[in-house]
């Protein structure tokens, strides 16, 4: 599987797309400092101006305003050429993380789950294409790479992603599907739209997903919804597993159950806090 990092394209291949200017609402300076923040990652933590602007597709000047204005409001750090993002950033992710209802409520459940089940367990949200790691309890390590909070991933061939795409209404599941590259990541990744759209169908039929294999070969994972008052689908909870250690029969067989009820007992709190 791939982390935040290595999932995401070099961004020094190709210019950062800044969305055209929608109407009189819409602040682009704004939009070109997210560009220039999300010019920073594992693979680039310090760059100089020039990649920066080169990363962004801004000029030199643009992108030398936006890293000063964010050095001056503690975002952004300097050490000779180098500019790298400070630990104030997040200040920005852990806002979203304290507004969501189930932050507090679902980390010592997740907790209790893996203990219990004696593998990683993850919860996850949907952003267009991708899903969004907001909690993680690892124990064996079964993939290539890390993942951590913010992590994001495919939502397409990772169980978590399906669980989720399957809250969505069809014209907005085809919009999704659409938008999204399907790279077959493994021999068994479906990546035609048809049939994920009938595997997706059957998630939303039975309340889980389970995929084998499909995002990174040994690796099984197994998902299950969490709702919120309404009963709409707000994030999904996982348990992932080594294909050396268990099949995917094995694990629905073995970790279903227990999946299901954390996620409920999640489920059960949120609604009583929102």
């Amino acid at each position: 599987m791939t982390s935040a990092s290595s999932a995401s394209p070099d961004r020094f291949a190709e210019p950062a797309e800044i969305p055209d200017k929608p109407g009189d609402s819409y602040v682009q300076s704004f939009a070109r400092g997210l560009s220039v923040i999300r010019a920073f990652n594992a693979d680039h933590p310090a760059q100089t101006l020039t990649d920066v602007a080169t990363a962004t597709g801004l000029t030199r000047a643009g992108a030398r305003r936006i890293l000063l204005t964010l050095q001056t409001l503690g975002y952004v750090e300097a050490e000779g050429r180098l500019f790298r993002l400070t630990p104030k950033i997040l200040d920005l992710g852990f806002a979203y993380l304290t507004s969501m209802p189930f932050w507090n409520l679902a980390e010592p459940v997740m907790e209790e789950l893996s203990a219990e089940v004696h593998e990683s367990c993850s919860a996850a949200v949907l952003d267009r294409t991708e899903i969004v790691y907001v909690l993680r309890v690892p124990t064996h390590k079964i993939m290539t790479i890390n993942l951590s909070i913010g992590s994001r991933l495919p939502a397409y061939c990772t169980s978590m992603g399906r669980v989720l795409l399957s809250a969505l209404d069809e014209a907005t599941l085809d919009a999704t599907l659409g938008a999204t590259p399907l790279h077959a990541h493994t021999p068994n990744t479906v990546t035609d739209k048809d049939k994920l759209k009938k595997i997706i169908a059957q998630v939303r039929s039975q309340g889980w997903a389970i995929v084998d294999q499909e995002l990174e070969g040994g690796l099984i994972s197994i998902s299950a919804p969490i709702r919120n008052r309404q009963g709409r689908v707000i994030a999904a909870m996982n348990i992932s597993g080594n294909a050396q250690r268990t099949t995917a029969k094995q694990m629905v067989k073995t970790f279903l159950e227990p999946l299901q009820h954390a996620a409920q007992r999640v489920s059960s709190m949120v609604a009583l806090r929102t």
